[in-house]
């Protein structure tokens, strides 16, 4: 940073200087910025010198940029007006509350993005910034002030309020039922392709999760790896767009797959299901005033949620 200083010139020196150049006087600069004619020629002259470079060329009443003054120009009015939009920006943050909310990669990308814009038409005075993250740390970091969270509703300093239950059951395209035939019971998944989370939460229900409950044995090794034949993400919502795709069959959590489902683009080749103590929570903290734009949010997002489907 030091070394940085050193390279930057005064910025009052450079406010004169893109003043006289967009206005191509010095006069007329003079009056913008409230100084006097001979107070922006003495910084402009500063600035001339700091750079060991001529800016402008100055005849009798008028100046015109030199070359290296035109370039100048460019770079330092770009420059002046992004530190000027930032500046405003800032200030607009005590007119205009900007929300801060968290969730996991597939309730924001599934579920929360596609009925976001409900709460911008309703709340357009409120700015949102959306934190997707599958590390529960980052979803309750300091400065989150709504969190939707997948658990057991047990979080300590935190209201914890059911958004969407949890319940699962298999899905694929209609596509890959054509090619593959239908999926008549559970013990049929053994021999399809299946889509799997790599996730290192506990609590999430994966494909020997899902068997088991379902009383299928599941295969020990032999010429498949793990047992089961597996394509493997780490990303639920790639999960959801790789079945849609035709790869295989996925995990399909309720909510999180109803408008692909609605669409056709994806079907439940059984009707079995898991439904679990578990879901999405909606955090906020106890040790806080609760402001009324969080509240707004909380109020929209309930109010989206299955009791309002």
């Amino acid at each position: 940073m030091r070394g940085r200083r050193k390279d930057l010139p005064p910025l009052e020196f450079l406010v004169a200087f893109e003043a006289a150049a967009r206005l191509g006087s010095f006069t007329a600069a003079a009056e913008e910025l409230n100084l006097t004619q001979a107070a922006v020629s003495r910084q402009i002259r500063l600035l001339e010198q700091n750079l060991g470079r001529s800016l402008f060329t100055r005849a009798h009443r008028a100046v015109r940029l030199t070359p290296e003054g035109r370039d100048f120009q460019h770079t330092v009015s770009l420059a002046l007006n992004h530190i000027a939009n930032a500046a405003r920006d800032l200030r607009a943050v005590e007119h205009s509350p900007r929300l801060t909310v968290a969730a996991d990669q597939s309730v924001a990308a599934l579920w929360l993005l596609p009925r976001l814009e409900g709460f911008q038409r309703e709340h357009a005075d409120i700015s949102v910034r959306l934190i997707s993250s599958d590390l529960e740390a980052d979803c309750l970091a300091e400065d989150v002030e709504v969190a939707i969270v997948h658990g057991d509703g047990n979080w300590p300093g935190y209201e914890a309020a059911l958004l969407l239950d949890e319940e699962v059951f298999p899905v694929c395209s209609p596509a890959y039922l054509e090619r593959h035939g239908a999926i008549a019971r559970p013990a049929d998944l053994l021999e399809r392709v299946l889509i799997d989370l790599d996730d290192d939460h506990w609590n999430w229900i994966n494909w020997r999760v899902w068997l088991t409950e379902q009383t299928v044995d599941l295969p020990h090794g032999g010429d498949r790896p793990g047992g089961l034949r597996r394509l493997v993400f780490n990303s639920y919502p790639l999960i959801v767009q790789a079945a849609r795709d035709g790869l295989g069959v996925a995990l399909g959590w309720k909510h999180l797959v109803d408008e692909p489902l609605a669409a056709g683009a994806l079907v439940r080749p059984l009707q079995q299901t898991i439904r679990t103590e578990l879901g999405y929570y909606l955090l906020v903290r106890q040790d806080r005033e609760a402001l009324p734009h969080a509240e707004a949010f909380c109020d929209w997002v309930r109010g989206s949620g299955p009791a309002a489907e």
